[in-house]
Protein backbone atom coordinates (compact mmCIF):
# COMPACT_ATOMS: atom_id res chain seq x y z
CA UNK A 1 0.00 0.00 0.00
CA UNK A 2 1.56 3.57 -0.82
CA UNK A 3 2.38 5.71 2.19
CA UNK A 4 0.80 8.69 0.19
CA UNK A 5 -2.77 7.43 1.60
CA UNK A 6 -3.62 9.10 4.77
CA UNK A 7 -3.72 6.84 8.01
CA UNK A 8 -7.36 6.34 7.81
CA UNK A 9 -7.29 4.78 4.90
CA UNK A 10 -3.99 2.66 5.62
CA UNK A 11 -6.52 1.46 8.48
CA UNK A 12 -9.14 0.26 6.90
CA UNK A 13 -7.31 -1.48 4.41
CA UNK A 14 -5.65 -3.38 7.21
CA UNK A 15 -9.05 -4.28 8.84
CA UNK A 16 -10.46 -5.30 5.36
CA UNK A 17 -7.36 -7.41 4.70
CA UNK A 18 -7.26 -8.75 8.23
CA UNK A 19 -10.99 -9.55 7.72
CA UNK A 20 -10.48 -11.26 4.46
CA UNK A 21 -8.09 -13.72 5.85
CA UNK A 22 -10.33 -14.66 8.97
CA UNK A 23 -12.86 -15.62 6.35
CA UNK A 24 -10.60 -17.30 4.56
CA UNK A 25 -9.23 -19.31 7.91
CA UNK A 26 -13.02 -20.43 8.23
CA UNK A 27 -13.85 -21.81 5.32
CA UNK A 28 -10.42 -23.82 5.54
CA UNK A 29 -10.92 -24.98 9.18
CA UNK A 30 -14.66 -25.78 7.63
CA UNK A 31 -13.31 -27.46 4.86
CA UNK A 32 -10.94 -29.67 7.01
CA UNK A 33 -13.83 -30.54 9.38
CA UNK A 34 -15.50 -31.66 6.27
CA UNK A 35 -12.90 -33.81 5.10
CA UNK A 36 -12.12 -35.39 8.27
CA UNK A 37 -16.35 -36.30 8.53
CA UNK A 38 -15.97 -37.82 5.07
CA UNK A 39 -18.35 -35.32 3.44
CA UNK A 40 -16.00 -34.36 1.11
CA UNK A 41 -12.54 -36.12 -0.46
CA UNK A 42 -9.25 -35.14 0.71
CA UNK A 43 -7.21 -32.64 -1.91
CA UNK A 44 -7.62 -31.56 -5.39
CA UNK A 45 -8.46 -33.43 -8.20
CA UNK A 46 -5.59 -33.24 -10.82
CA UNK A 47 -6.60 -34.77 -14.03
CA UNK A 48 -3.60 -36.21 -16.52
CA UNK A 49 -2.79 -32.90 -19.46
CA UNK A 50 -2.53 -34.07 -22.67
CA UNK A 51 0.78 -33.33 -24.57
CA UNK A 52 -0.91 -30.86 -26.88
CA UNK A 53 -2.36 -28.75 -23.96
CA UNK A 54 0.91 -28.36 -23.16
CA UNK A 55 2.35 -26.76 -26.66
CA UNK A 56 4.34 -30.38 -26.72
CA UNK A 57 5.01 -32.47 -29.27
CA UNK A 58 3.64 -36.15 -28.76
CA UNK A 59 7.79 -37.21 -28.24
CA UNK A 60 8.53 -34.74 -26.16
CA UNK A 61 7.69 -36.03 -23.42
CA UNK A 62 9.80 -38.87 -21.71
CA UNK A 63 8.31 -41.20 -19.56
CA UNK A 64 10.44 -41.69 -15.81
CA UNK A 65 9.78 -44.47 -13.40
CA UNK A 66 9.38 -43.55 -9.94
CA UNK A 67 12.73 -43.11 -8.06
CA UNK A 68 13.62 -45.93 -5.76
CA UNK A 69 14.04 -44.64 -2.53
CA UNK A 70 15.28 -47.07 0.35
CA UNK A 71 16.67 -45.22 3.87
Amino acid sequence: MPESYGKRQRQTAKASKAAAREERRLARAQRNADRQAGLIEAGTPIEASEPAALGLADGEIEERAPEDVTP
